[in-house]
């Protein structure tokens, strides 16, 4: 049995077949079967509301409804709860169907008002469907009532399921907005007459504008390409889809006209016909990152070459030994009056420049022999002031701004004073007309965000040197090659192009790292910072030894058999007793038959089979007394790590000459 619950302004009723029962409560549910409907009707008949619930009922609807007489009643019954539809009749004394469907369409209420009515007419309908009735049903044709209302119920879900998802587009359209404008990267969209169409604020402080709005204005091809031509490059390669970003890389410019390189992701968006809507595309700032990266290929062609270029310099340094010590042996015996004692000193001095090409191609390529010592870089400056001020000449004036309490550092001080040499040279080329030459000396902390920029710095205390000068001043393109070997801009026959070369070798072989600033028409300034120790000073070294020889045996073991030679002669020369194998076996042969003391093994260090460093091991243990002296070319090896003299080995630096082998024989004999 169908139970229906109709009320009154003032009463509620339920319905049970045509029995009236008065309730009190102002609800009460239909049976637990039939489809819930919230029903609002807006009647002043009871019988006719009667006769709707029982048509609606006999359909399979369960309603619930309420029936009101006035605007006072309806506007409660909006207020009390939701509805699912509301029927109402069109003509009625006080409250009628056109003011009832006013006040839902005031509330923007998306709920169905169908008008039921036995008085209205046509005219009158049509103008309530115009004014937002969903559909008009005469009341003596109720059987048309459920089929409209079917319909209006589900156009009203359809309305409703299309707001949600409104919403919830809306809800994603404003998180995506929110996430593109928010990104870390710039992010745009642009159409092929290069516009964009646009953009979130990261683009807008990558090309240093203050909104996104000011770039919908900016023409990309004229404001933002450095190059107007590369846009256009871009674009012709065509190969832009809508499934994969293509990764390319270009030159922009910002508002204030500095230049960035900028890695750019492009997707093309077409339309039906295959041509380009819009491009979407991803913008990163890559100009610190390729700036770091070039930084790092410099280095490692620095590496490279200082690789070769040391190789050929450990080659020619025994070719130099014997030239140089062939040379002044022939000088020794020559008399003053022979005209060929003239060429042999000819053959002498370009054997000496030779060497020292050698010498600074080992320390562009950080091979130099370096005996470190701790060093305060005040005195080696002011050490150097008068040389420099002959060096540089009457147009330059030299100023030195020395720091109170400066640190000390640990380097070799010749090496140090061939870098104030050379960047005083280069400075004074650099000031044709004449200038200022200034050499600044400070304690310096370098902290993460300077070595971020630097990226052969280290954090740490450092002790800087720095020289500049007011010259010519230098472009990009020539600083990124002032320190490759024999690069100059000097005009032919007026430098090796060794100079710079050479300081950035010792630098970087000292554990340091160098800096330089340069503008055309500005000069230029070099940094040099080198580590701080917390070690004393180291005292000044004692003059050269006279040459002296003696009467000792010498054991001389060198593969190359013209080194062997020459050195042989230059001992004997001195007077020493001498012997010779040209490998590690041979000496240890000859070490076990000689029955006299052998006082002294001058070996090379890099042999084969048996190294120096190995045979001097061995011969040690054969006679405890015997000395070492090691010599070589090579710098890197079981004598000397990376350049630095291990304590207490006696060393030889290859190219020598008679003298310098006679004073450090008998610095070795001597024991000091």
């Amino acid at each position: 049995m169908a139970v229906t619950r109709v009320s009154t302004a003032a009463t509620l009723f339920v319905v049970v077949a045509r029995a009236t029962v008065e309730l009190s409560p102002p609800h009460l549910r239909g049976s637990d079967m039939g489809v819930p409907l919230r029903l609002l009707l807006v009647e002043d008949s009871e019988n006719d509301a009667l006769l709707l619930v029982r048509e609606l009922t006999r359909a399979g609807f369960e309603p619930v409804v309420e029936r009101v007489e006035t605007a006072v009643a309806m506007q409660a019954a909006l207020d009390r709860q939701g509805w699912d539809i509301v029927l109402g009749d069109y003509s009625m004394p006080q409250f009628g169907g056109a003011a009832a469907l006013a006040l839902l369409r005031e509330r923007g209420l998306d709920v169905p008002f169908i008008i039921v009515s036995g008085t209205i007419g046509e005219e009158r309908a049509v103008a309530a469907m115009k004014a937002g009735a969903s559909d008009y049903v005469p009341k003596d044709k109720l059987k048309r009532l459920v089929p409209v209302i079917e319909r209006e119920l589900r156009e009203a879900a359809g309305r409703r399921e299309r707001r949600r998802a409104e919403a919830a587009l809306r809800e994603a359209e404003a998180g995506y907005s929110t996430l593109v404008e928010q990104a870390p990267v710039g992010i745009y969209r642009s159409n092929p007459a290069g516009r964009f169409l646009s953009a979130n604020r990261a683009l807008a402080c990558i090309l240093g504008y203050d909104s996104p709005a000011e770039l919908l204005g900016l023409d990309m091809t004229r404001d933002v390409y450095a190059d107007p031509a590369e846009r256009q490059r871009l674009l012709d390669r065509d190969s832009y889809t809508e499934r994969e970003y293509d990764e390319v890389e270009a030159t922009w410019k910002r508002k204030d006209g500095r230049r960035l390189t900028v890695q750019l992701s492009v997707r093309a968006v077409r339309d039906g016909s295959g041509d380009v809507e819009y491009y979407e595309t991803f913008v990163r700032d890559v100009t610190e990152q390729r700036r770091l990266e070039g930084q790092l290929l410099q280095a490692q062609k620095m590496e490279a070459v200082g690789r070769l270029a040391g190789g050929v310099a450990h080659d020619f340094n025994n070719l130099l030994t014997v030239i140089l010590s062939y040379s002044d042996l022939l000088l020794e015996d020559l008399p003053p009056e022979i005209p060929d004692r003239a060429d042999v000193a000819e053959i002498r001095k370009a054997a000496v420049a030779a060497s020292s090409l050698t010498r600074q191609l080992l320390a562009f390529s950080r091979q130099q022999v370096l005996e470190p010592r701790v060093l305060d870089v005040n005195t080696v400056v002011a050490s150097t002031e008068k040389l420099l001020t002959r060096l540089l000449g009457e147009d330059v004036s030299l100023t030195t701004t020395l720091a109170a309490a400066l640190g000390a550092v640990k380097v070799d001080p010749g090496q140090l004073e061939q870098i104030i040499m050379n960047l005083a040279v280069n400075a004074r080329d650099a000031m044709p007309r004449g200038g200022r030459l200034s050499i600044e000396t400070a304690n310096v902390e370098m902290d993460e965000s300077y070595v971020h920029g630097h990226p052969l710095a280290r954090p740490g205390h450092y002790v800087m040197l720095a020289v500049s000068d007011t010259g010519t001043g230098m472009d990009a393109a020539t600083q990124a090659r002032i320190f490759e070997p024999f690069f100059t801009t000097k005009e032919a026959g007026k430098g090796t192009g060794l100079g710079l070369a050479t300081v950035y070798g010792i630098v970087r072989q000292s554990s340091g790292f160098i800096w330089v600033y340069s503008e055309p028409g500005h000069g230029t300034s070099f940094k040099i910072y080198l580590p701080r120790v917390d070690e004393p000073v180291s005292p000044a070294g004692a003059a050269a030894p006279q040459v002296v020889g003696g009467s000792e045996t010498v054991l001389v073991v060198e593969d190359v058999a013209a080194v062997r030679a020459v050195t042989r002669q230059m001992l004997e020369r001195q007077g020493y007793c001498v012997l010779e194998a040209a490998n590690g076996a041979t000496a240890l042969s000859l070490a076990r038959q000689h029955q006299s003391a052998i006082h002294l093994l001058v070996t090379d260090v890099v042999m084969p089979e048996v190294s120096g460093r190995e045979l001097a091991d061995q011969l040690v243990q054969l006679r405890p007394d015997m000395k070492v002296l090691f010599m070589s070319g090579y710098t890197d090896d079981a004598v000397v790590r990376h350049g630095i003299l291990q304590e207490g080995i006696a060393y030889l630096q290859k190219p020598f000459t008679p003298d310098t082998l006679a004073r450090k024989v008998r610095a070795v004999l001597d024991g000091s």
